[in-house]
């Protein structure tokens, strides 16, 4: 005990302030770069230097019009005369087959079928079977890839929008914007890979979290970023008071000296990530103004998709801002939609939001297209799961609602790379389940990764021990939609 204290007297008070001051800056400098048990282990350079493709890519870009809340199929897309004939009846219990229900209507005494109150018609060359919701998209059916036939394990919105974009029902895995950055990197240096836009949707909408386009375990450059509407799109993005364009290049060239120093000595690739952001944010100052100002669109461009693009936010001004970050060959850029969660009400609700949706989308497609970038542009448009085929509470001639329903619904994809004008995959007469080509949630990453030119079995990552992919262990190619 006694050569332990002297051990703990032998520094005077300065020289134990001194040493104590020392370490707590480099804590300081620590929390800067990033915690250590955030390090990546990724071979790549973190500035960017993106892997490469595996095989030629048809797509050079992604749009991803994600639609929260879970759309219903029968309602939109999924034409079927048999339930609207069997309206009333209950649901077969050799069609249900025990099939897992949400604590919403699991205890409903009555589960009576209904019919979509909505007509459908044939349209285009293709013939698909399109609701009277949706004029604007039934326009553009020639252009579409429709599937008919996805599923997922996923029952409520958390782990179903998480699994969609994560691969992953839990929380923490990377985006797939995320994996697409760190596979391909940016053809754009003023402007990130992975760019995010939120439409203000409807009030009581389900939430929508951030950590949807987050960078999970990967290098923080590939996280993600939000273009807002209103005066800050991207936020800390502008300087603040006082500090002007030439002070901030100093700052960044001596902070860069310091990280230099640190990675030096510590060969973190996440250093580097750091440094790769504050660039790219301070190019970004000049080319998110740009980017999100709409007012040199010509006019029959605005027309086109509709009043509500000038109102910042909504749904049809960010499928404006999709376009033009596309121009910009931004990689992947992933929009949300909120509100298509109806439980109840559902033929007044589900009008409201196809209003707000089928223009803005018919418009993105045409407007690709009269610019030759739907050659090499993919748009997808889905949500996270489909409706059931029987009312949720009290079914009467105008009302009803439906259910959350994993075991069948329906999205689609326009562009580079996919069928024109098809119907793949089939639901049963009712709606209940898939009875043709089945396409899982990981079917349809592994597929999108495809047409990215990248095999989703080699885009791996190592973190804590184990290779991590977007697909986890599954997924296989939907070879039937490819063109």
């Amino acid at each position: 005990m006694a050569d332990l204290c002297q051990q703990t007297n032998r520094y005077s008070r300065r020289e134990f302030l001194s040493k104590t001051g020392l370490g707590l800056g480099g804590l300081a400098l620590s929390s800067l770069i990033g915690s250590p048990e955030l390090k990546a282990g990724s071979p790549l350079d973190a500035a960017g230097n993106p892997l490469g493709t595996h095989f030629s890519p048809k797509v050079k870009r992604v749009i991803y019009l994600f639609q929260s809340g879970g759309p219903s199929q029968l309602e939109l897309f999924d034409y079927k005369p048999e339930l609207i004939k069997r309206n009333g009846e209950q649901l077969p219990d050799s069609v249900r087959q025990g099939q897992r229900l949400t604590g919403m209507t699991a205890g409903q005494k009555s589960i009576p079928m209904v019919g979509s109150v909505y007509d459908f018609k044939q349209y285009g060359e293709s013939g698909a079977w399109v609701s009277e919701l949706l004029p604007h998209i039934a326009g553009i059916t020639d252009e579409i890839c429709m599937i008919k036939s996805m599923y997922t394990e996923a029952i409520n919105h958390d782990p179903a929008i998480t699994f969609f974009q994560t691969g992953s029902q839990q929380p923490g895995r990377p985006s797939i914007g995320s994996w697409v950055s760190y596979g391909l990197g940016s053809e754009n240096e003023n402007l990130p890979a992975f760019c995010v836009l939120l439409s203000q949707g409807k009030q009581g909408a389900q939430p929508v979290y951030s950590r949807l386009w987050g960078n999970g375990f990967l290098p923080s450059l590939h996280q993600g970023v939000q273009f807002r509407s209103g005066k800050d799109p991207v936020l800390y993005l502008n300087d603040p008071p006082g500090v002007s364009g030439r002070d901030r290049r100093n700052y960044l060239d001596h902070l860069k000296k310091l990280y230099d120093l640190e990675f030096a000595q510590s060969q973190d690739q996440e250093i580097n990530a750091k440094i790769a952001q504050y660039e790219m944010a301070y190019r970004m100052q000049t080319s998110v103004p740009e980017t999100m100002n709409i007012s040199d669109e010509p006019q029959h461009i605005t027309d086109m998709y509709g009043p509500e693009v000038l109102q910042p936010g909504t749904y049809a001004a960010n499928c404006l801002l999709a376009r033009k970050l596309a121009e910009k060959d931004v990689k992947f850029i992933q929009l949300y939609h909120k509100g298509w969660d109806q439980h109840g009400n559902l033929p007044k609700d589900i009008q409201t939001m196809s209003q707000s949706m089928d223009r803005p989308t018919a418009a993105l497609i045409r407007d690709l297209k009269q610019r030759g970038m739907l050659e090499d542009t993919l748009v997808i448009w889905g949500g996270e799961f489909g409706r059931t085929s029987y009312s949720q509470g009290r079914l009467t001639p105008e009302n009803y609602g439906r259910d959350h329903h994993p075991n069948c619904f329906t999205m689609w994809m326009a562009g580079a790379g996919v069928k024109k004008g098809i119907s793949y995959g089939e639901t049963d007469e009712l709606g209940y389940n898939v009875v043709r080509d089945p396409v899982h949630v990981h079917d349809f990453q592994a597929t999108l990764l495809h047409l990215l030119g990248v095999d989703h079995e080699k885009l791996t990552f190592k973190h804590q021990g184990r290779r991590y992919r977007l697909t986890d262990v599954h997924g296989k190619l939907v070879k039937g939609i490819l063109s």
